[in-house]
């Protein structure tokens, strides 16, 4: 079971940069079968010196650059990582500059030069600085560059970029020549002064410069070499721009590239172990190979799929068991008013959702269509809210699987009120050629109602608020009007100077938006002969002007014969109490009646009984709670004493017997 190093290990050779570096693999143990993943990480040791790109680097600077001016410097590398990877720099002691290192977002150092103190080219025409680069081992292993700088004279205005730090992606394996970037920079200089040229800052890799072209016109950055996710995920590249002058001005810029994951590498399946021959009776669930997958994409593009086919089970889920919409009348036709949203979450056509309006109001039909595809339900015609208040609809939810599953959304859909109706005046009449007069006395005082103002409006709420203006009159101090209810009063008490006839306009509002009117007018006629007037003003022709005289006949007629009935009733009423009162008082001393004059008969002789036999029954006054005294035999002529009995019984006893012989009770009763 020992794990052995079979050949010398190169941490570099096998990771480059990456960190940590480790190797996997996976073990097999047998009797019993299992299978153990195991990782054997690389650790890095300091067996490699910083490396500068040349020996030598060589710096123009110009005595009018300020202090605090910097100056990028080219980077060494050092393969190693972690501690052993490159730390810091210094720079050899001088009057003039210091040494600012910064660290990049993959964790690399790099150095810039920052002037602490003008330079004077009379004074001092170059200098030679010393750049040491250390890494973090121990013992630390180091790298050394000679800095010239020549001072030169005055350049007006250096150049400038349009923004210190550009970002841009781009897809690994792009073909070459792809477009990444283009940067920019302008110099307020003329002529050779003010021409730029770009280029790639010593601060830049050897190894991005393979990877990427930099047009030094245009300022164009593309890409040159082959992008590869899985080694480099972003690159951090800097570039400079210059001018043409005698001394020229120089401007710095970086551009941070992301490169994007594509999925370039299939799987590799390996096979661990096969185990075969397999035996005829082995039992299910018998290991028979050991499969390891790998993938080096990131990601969505590195796992193994295994998919799942999937089963109509899921109905269609609506957002909302319900929809309620509210659509302004007189709207547009064709207007979409509602988006029935519903999810399913199968796949394929098992989720492909279908939106269909069921059939139940056949106007529905007519005035609403939805969008089968998207659920957008639409409004046909322009819809009246005075016709019709309220919609309701059912719309149908249905998926594409083979045994379709579906829903059902309840819509609702309230027609609003817009202001589309003008008040109507209903008294007085104004579309009629007949003149409707009201009559006043001379004399009436202030605050009596002479006649009322009717009118309606079809619209609803606020909208059909109406109000009374009076907005014409023949003497305006004379009468006013009720601002809601129409009513018209006096103002001021009559005078026998007023006019005899005043004529009215009244302006009918309501409170919609915009504000609808109509007007009424009203004639009113001061009179002391009520009479006169209304046979004046009413029509010889006209069929209506006896209906308050037939109307008033009819209230007193009907009042009359309802007065008399009753009275008639109550007289009856008092009379039958009076007699059966009367009879209890003399039959107080026995208790059954004898025969005699009958005053009320509760049954008589029934049918089919021989002719010298009939029944004869005697209750006593109160025959609610008497009970059956006798039944009696007679031998004269059941006939002749029933008649006899009759005719000295009252006048109206005869009637009630005869009235009812056909249901009197028979023998066996």
């Amino acid at each position: 079971g020992a794990l052995l190093v079979s050949e010398r290990i190169d941490r570099e050779e096998l990771c480059g940069a990456l960190s940590p570096c480790s190797l996997s693999f996976e073990i097999v143990v047998e009797n019993p079968l299992e299978l153990y993943s195991g990782a054997v990480e690389i650790q890095d040791i300091n067996d490699n010196d910083p490396v500068f790109p040349s020996s030598q680097a060589r710096l123009e600077i110009s005595e009018s650059v300020a202090a605090g001016a910097r100056f990028p410097l080219e980077s060494a590398q050092d393969p190693d990582v972690g501690i052993n990877s490159l730390q810091t720099y210094q720079l050899s002691a001088n009057p003039h500059f210091a040494l600012d290192v910064q660290t990049r977002v993959d964790g690399s150092k790099y150095a810039e030069l920052v002037l602490e103190k003008e330079l004077d080219r009379e004074e001092q025409q170059e200098l030679h600085l010393v750049l040491t680069a250390l890494d973090g081992g121990s013992p630390p292993r180091s790298a050394h560059v000679q800095i010239h700088i020549d001072v030169v004279d005055a350049n007006d205005n250096t150049p400038v970029f349009n923004q210190s730090t550009y970002k841009a992606s781009v897809t690994e394996n792009t073909p070459s020549g792809t477009l990444v970037a283009r940067i920019s920079a302008y110099d307020l200089d003329d002529g050779p002064n003010g021409d730029i040229v770009y280029s790639f800052s010593s601060h830049t890799p050897a190894k991005v410069r393979e990877l990427f072209a930099l047009d030094s016109a245009t300022g164009e950055l593309r890409v040159k070499g082959q992008l590869d996710y899985e080694e480099t995920k972003l690159y951090e590249i800097y570039l400079q721009a210059k001018d043409k002058g005698a001394v020229p001005g120089v401007a710095h810029c970086k551009v941070l590239v992301e490169v994007v994951d594509v999925n370039d590498n299939a799987p590799e399946v390996t096979v661990t172990s096969v185990y075969s021959p397999v035996p005829e009776d082995a039992a299910p669930g018998t290991v028979v190979a050991l499969l390891s997958v790998t993938d080096l994409d990131s990601h969505d593009n590195g796992l193994i799929l295994v998919q799942v086919s999937d089963v109509n089970d899921n109905a269609p889920k609506s957002s909302q068991d319900s929809y309620d919409v509210y659509v302004l009348e007189n709207n547009v036709p064709g207007i979409p008013i509602l988006d029935v949203s519903a999810t399913d979450p199968d796949l394929g056509r098992n989720a492909h959702l279908s939106y269909t309006i069921l059939q139940g109001d056949p106007t529905v039909g007519h005035l609403f269509s939805i969008n089968q595809e998207n659920g957008t339900l639409y409004l046909l015609t322009s819809l009246d809210h005075e016709d019709q208040v309220e919609f309701r609809m059912m719309v149908q939810v249905q998926d594409g699987g083979s045994l379709p599953l579906a829903t059902n959304v309840s819509v609702s859909v309230f027609v609003t009120d817009l202001n589309d109706n003008a008040p109507t005046v209903l008294y007085p009449h104004p579309n009629t050629t007949a003149t409707y007069t009201d009559v006043v006395a001379p004399g009436t005082p202030a605050g009596h109602m002479v006649t009322k103002v009717v009118a309606v409006d079809a619209d609803a709420g606020y909208n059909a608020w109406i109000s009374y203006t009076l907005l014409q009159a023949t003497d305006p101090s004379l009468f006013s009007v009720g601002l809601h209810s129409g009513e018209i009063f006096t103002a001021r008490q009559l005078r026998e100077d007023d006019a005899p006839q005043h004529t009215l306009v009244i302006l009918l509002k309501d409170h919609g938006e915009p504000v609808l009117s109509a007007s009424a007018t009203v004639t009113i006629s001061v009179t002391e002969v009520v009479k006169e007037v209304l046979t004046d003003v009413a029509p010889t022709n006209d069929p209506r002007r006896h209906v308050t005289f037939y109307l008033i006949l009819a209230v007193i007629l009907v009042s009359a014969a309802f007065f008399i009935t009753m009275l008639s009733v109550g007289i009856f009423k008092c009379y039958k109490w009076r007699q059966s009162k009367e009879l209890f008082n003399s039959s107080r001393s026995t208790l059954y009646r004898t025969p005699g004059p009958f005053h009320h008969i509760d049954a008589v002789r029934g049918g089919f009984t021989p002719p010298n036999f009939y029944h004869q029954v005697y209750l006593t006054t109160d025959s609610r709670q008497s009970d059956l005294l006798c039944k009696k035999p007679f031998t004269s002529s059941p006939l002749g004493s029933r008649q006899s009995t009759m005719r000295n019984g009252e006048p109206g006893l005869y009637h009630q017997i005869v009235g009812t012989a056909s249901r009197l009770p028979t023998p066996a009763e």
